[in-house]
């Protein structure tokens, strides 16, 4: 806002060039964009936890890295563990929040969910299966939409 620079420089606390660079490398609305997308992304990952807990499933891990992978949530259910992405899209989106699972998010999954299987579930003797689902998450009129699909990634070459 430019009453913001001019009382910044007319306080001599950022010279121009310093404000210049700073109003380039971070344009103000990429910033709110991007905060905002952080803020309904945390939102439906939440909303999707809760609708597993009255489901009877145990949340285990949100945002679990696994090197440079992530998985959004992971829950246990008997001997059932789900690993779900949760996908958000806008009122305006070009493409639904389930059709912008593309072949690589699945291969990362997939990558994703092996090494969590490996690395902390094979010795385990209450985990018998785990599971890919997606689920997509809307906001629209002040409520909160959750559409789930168990079993949405396999590693079947034809899904």
């Amino acid at each position: 806002m430019p009453g913001e620079r001019d009382r910044l420089l007319g306080r001599g606390l950022l010279p121009a060039p310093v404000l210049a660079r700073l109003a380039t490398a971070f344009p103000k609305r990429a910033v709110r964009k991007q905060a905002l997308r952080k803020r309904d992304g945390d939102r439906a990952e939440e909303a999707v936890a809760d609708f597993l807990v009255v489901r009877g499933f145990r949340v285990l891990a949100t945002n679990l890295r696994l090197g440079h992978l992530e998985l959004d949530l992971v829950a246990k259910k008997g001997g059932l563990v789900v690993v779900v992405e949760v996908r958000t899209r806008g009122a305006g989106a070009f493409e639904g929040a389930l059709a912008s699972v593309t072949g690589a998010k699945r291969r990362h999954l997939l990558l994703a969910t092996d090494r969590l299987w490996r690395g902390r579930l094979v010795h385990d003797p209450d985990v018998e299966r785990i599971r890919i689902d997606v689920a997509a998450v809307s906001f629209e009129g002040g409520a909160t939409r959750v559409e789930y699909i168990p079993g949405a990634i396999t590693a079947s070459p034809g899904a």
